[in-house]
C-alpha cells in the first residue's frame, strides 16, 4: 500500500479475449469467435490469484458472451469478493451501433450477467470507450434498463476514442447516470493518459506511478485504473497479417504486464468502483463535477 497518500484508488479489469479487441476486428469476424481458442479462463484465473495474494478487490466490465460460455469464470468473480459489472454482449463499439441495438446490447448484457453470477449489475463500460460526443445519448440508454454507472468516457486525444474536453472527475448526468471517467493527469495545458490499458505497457512503470500519485496528492481524488486479461498473456497467439500499428500497440510489452501489476497494487492501495466511488454515487463527500 502506498504510504504516500490514504485515498483507496479504483482497480478495474475489462474482460474480454484477446480476439475480441477492437483493433484486431478485421481478423477475427464475431461470426469466427465460437471457433478461435480462448485463452480467458487461464488468464481470468491468474489475475484472480494474483489479487487474492495481495489482498485486493476490483471490478471486473465483463462481456455477456464470456459469461455465457464461461459462466464458473463469472462466478468465481463474484465469490471472490469482486464487483461483476457490464462491457456490453459481444464488444460492439457503442459509436457503431443505433439507439436501439445500443440499448438491447446492454440490456442483454446486464440480464445475462446477473443470470449467471446471481448479483446486481449496477456498472457498464463501453468497449474501447466509446461513448462521445456523437453518442450521448448512450447514457440515457444505460439509464433506462437500470445501470447506476458507467465508465465509458475517456476525457483524452485519441486517434480512436475520447473526448477530451469532458469533465476528468465523475459527473451526474440528467438521466441520473454517473460518469466516471478514466484517470487521467493535466500537464502542460491538456489532459495524459493515466489510467491503464496500452499506455501502462507502453511506458515506464515510473509514468503511471507518477501520474496516480499526482492524482491523489494534488487533486486529491481516486484514480481509476483498467487493463485486460490477455495483457498478462505473451503468450497469446499472433496475428501477423494486422498492420505494424496494430501489432506493436497490442503486442508490446506483453511479457512485462504482470510484474508492472505486482507493483501497482503494493504501491497503492485498491478496491472495487461502487465501493471507492459509493460516496459520489449517493452525492455525498466529494463534489462532483457538472457534466
Amino acid at each position: 500500500m502506498n504510504a504516500r497518500h490514504p485515498l483507496v484508488n479504483a482497480l478495474t479489469v475489462d474482460v474480454e479475449d484477446y480476439f475480441q479487441v477492437s483493433s484486431l476486428a478485421p481478423h477475427f469476424p464475431r461470426s469466427s469467435w465460437e471457433d478461435v481458442p480462448c485463452r480467458i479462463e487461464r488468464n481470468m484465473y491468474r489475475i484472480l490469484d494474483l489479487f487474492d495474494e495481495q489482498g485486493t478487490k476490483a471490478t471486473f466490465f465483463t462481456l455477456g458472451w464470456v459469461a455465457e460460455r464461461y459462466p464458473e469464470v463469472v462466478r468465481e468473480i463474484a465469490r471472490r469478493g469482486h464487483e461483476l459489472a457490464s462491457h456490453g454482449y459481444g464488444h460492439q463499439r457503442a459509436s457503431e451501433q443505433t439507439r436501439e441495438c445500443f440499448r438491447s446490447d446492454v440490456d442483454l448484457a446486464k440480464v445475462v450477467l446477473e443470470d449467471v453470477a446471481g448479483v446486481s449489475v449496477r456498472g457498464y463500460r463501453a468497449p474501447s470507450f466509446s461513448i462521445g460526443k456523437g453518442n450521448l445519448w448512450a447514457h440515457e440508454c444505460l439509464a433506462e434498463v437500470g445501470y447506476e454507472y458507467s465508465s465509458s468516457v475517456y476525457p483524452v486525444v485519441h486517434d480512436h476514442y475520447g473526448m477530451p474536453d469532458a469533465p476528468r472527475f465523475p459527473y451526474r448526468l440528467d438521466c441520473g447516470l454517473l460518469e466516471i471517467p478514466v484517470t487521467t493527469v493535466r500537464w502542460l495545458g491538456r489532459n495524459w493518459p493515466a489510467g491503464g490499458g496500452g499506455y501502462f505497457r507502453l511506458l515506464p512503470y515510473g509514468v503511471s506511478r507518477w501520474g496516480i500519485e499526482k492524482v491523489n496528492r494534488d487533486d486529491i481524488r481516486p484514480a481509476i485504473f483498467y487493463f485486460h486479461p490477455w495483457e498478462i498473456d505473451p503468450e497469446q497467439p499472433k496475428v501477423t497479417a494486422a498492420s505494424s500499428k496494430t501489432r506493436f500497440r497490442h503486442y508490446v510489452n506483453l511479457d512485462r504486464t504482470e510484474g508492472r501489476l505486482r507493483l501497482l497494487l503494493q504501491d497503492f492501495a485498491w478496491g472495487r468502483v461502487d465501493q471507492v466511488f459509493e460516496e459520489l454515487a449517493q452525492g455525498r463527500s466529494l463534489d462532483i463535477a457538472t457534466a
